[in-house]
C-alpha cells in the first residue's frame, strides 16, 4: 500500500501503483493539519505520522480520479475561476446604469447579442469608454469560455 499527501504531483504515482497492482491512498488536504501538527518539519517524521494515521484509520482520504477523467476534471477546475472572473467583468457594466439612475438595460448583457447600445446610454464621455473596455474584456472572455476546440 502506498499513501501520499494530496499534492499536485500524485497522478504519476497513482498510475504507477495501478500498473504494479499496489493499493494507492491519497490523503486529503485535511491530513496535512494532522501531519504538520508538531514542531519538527522533516520528510521522515511526516512519513511516520502519515503511516500512523493510515494504520489507525484516521487518515482522511481524498478521491483518486481515474486517469481517463483527470483532464476533464482539471479543465473544470480551471473553468470555475474563469466563470467567477466573468461575473466580475459583468458587474462594472451594470453598476453605472444604477448609479446614473437609468432604466434597466432589460436584457442579459452576458449574451453578446444584447450588448449593443449599452455604452451609448450615458451622457458623460468617460462612462461609455469604461463600459466599452469592460465589454471588450467580456467579448474576449466569451471566446475563451466557449471555445470547444
Amino acid at each position: 500500500m502506498v499513501a501520499v499527501a494530496c499534492l499536485c504531483t500524485w497522478y504519476g504515482l497513482a498510475d504507477l501503483c495501478a500498473d504494479e497492482g499496489l493499493a494507492f491512498v491519497l490523503g486529503h488536504a485535511l491530513s496535512r493539519k494532522a501531519i504538520h501538527g508538531g514542531q519538527a518539519k522533516h520528510a521522515k517524521i511526516d512519513a511516520h505520522k502519515m503511516a500512523a494515521l493510515l494504520r489507525g484509520g484516521m487518515l482522511p482520504h481524498a478521491s483518486v480520479y481515474p486517469a481517463a477523467r483527470r483532464a476533464t476534471r482539471d479543465l473544470l477546475r480551471r473553468r470555475t475561476p474563469l466563470r467567477r472572473t466573468r461575473a466580475e467583468l459583468l458587474a462594472p457594466v451594470q453598476h453605472p446604469n444604477r448609479q446614473y439612475h437609468l432604466p434597466a438595460i432589460g436584457k442579459k448583457i452576458a449574451y453578446k447579442a444584447h450588448r449593443t447600445g449599452v455604452a451609448e446610454r450615458f451622457e458623460d464621455a468617460a462612462v461609455p469608454k469604461n463600459i466599452e473596455v469592460d465589454l471588450a474584456l467580456l467579448t474576449s472572455d466569451d471566446a475563451l469560455l466557449t471555445d470547444r476546440a
